[in-house]
C-alpha cells in the first residue's frame, strides 16, 4: 500500500479532531515507533508494549474530540500510552527482567570503512553489557525515568506524561537515579 506523503502534524491533527481518519492513521505512522519504546520501557514485555501501544492509539482516537489542541500531543499521546502499559502491567502481574539494550552504531561489515575494530566493537558491547546490568539492578522507578529521558531520548515534559509525574519530579528523580546508576556501574563505565 502506498501512503500519500507526510503533512504537518498539527495540519494532520486538525484534521484528525474533525474525524479524517486517514489523518489520523498518519498521526500513528509518526508516532508508532516512540509509542512501543515507551510501552516498553513500561510494560517490560514486547508482546503487552505492542498491545499497550495499539489500545492507547485507539483510546487517542475516541478522545480526540476532547483533545486541547492549545497543548503538544506527543506528550498527551504519550501519556495515554504510559498509562495503558502500566495498567497492562499490573494486569498481568509480570516482574521479569527488563531488557535495556544500549544500541551500538554500527557502521556495516567490520570490513567496512570507518567500522570499529574488532577489539574496540568487543570494548564498546562489554561496557554497554556492564551498563545494562547496573540499569537492571536499578529500582523500577529509577529504571523508567533513566530508560525514558536517554533510551527513548524524550523531553523532561515528555518524561513527565509519561510517568504521570511532574517535570521537577523528573528533574529530582532522574538526578538521584543517575547517582545510583553511577554507583552501581562505576565511573570507568558510565566515563570510560
Amino acid at each position: 500500500m502506498v501512503h500519500p506523503p507526510l503533512q504537518s502534524e498539527s495540519v494532520l491533527l486538525a484534521r484528525a479532531c474533525g474525524g479524517d481518519l486517514d489523518a489520523y492513521e498518519q498521526l500513528v505512522r509518526l508516532h508508532q515507533q516512540l509509542a512501543f519504546r515507551t510501552a516498553l520501557v513500561l510494560a517490560r514485555n514486547a508482546a503487552d508494549a505492542e498491545e499497550a501501544a495499539q489500545d492507547a492509539f485507539v483510546k487517542t482516537w475516541r478522545a480526540l474530540p476532547r483533545f486541547d489542541r492549545s497543548r503538544p500531543f506527543r506528550p498527551w499521546l504519550l501519556a495515554i500510552v504510559a498509562n495503558e502499559a502500566r495498567n497492562r502491567r499490573r494486569a498481568a502481574g509480570r516482574r521479569e527482567a527488563l531488557v535495556l539494550r544500549a544500541a551500538v552504531a554500527s557502521a556495516g561489515p567490520a570490513d567496512a570503512p570507518g567500522a570499529p575494530s574488532p577489539e574496540l566493537a568487543l570494548l564498546v558491547a562489554e561496557r554497554d553489557g556492564a551498563l545494562a546490568a547496573a540499569l537492571e539492578r536499578l529500582d523500577e522507578r529509577d529504571r523508567q525515568v533513566i530508560a525514558c529521558r536517554y533510551l527513548l531520548e524524550l523531553t523532561e515534559a515528555e518524561t513527565a506524561a509519561a510517568l504521570g509525574c511532574r517535570v521537577g519530579t523528573v528533574k529530582s528523580r532522574l538526578s538521584r537515579a543517575l547517582e545510583r546508576l553511577r554507583a552501581q556501574a562505576g565511573t570507568e563505565v558510565l566515563h570510560g
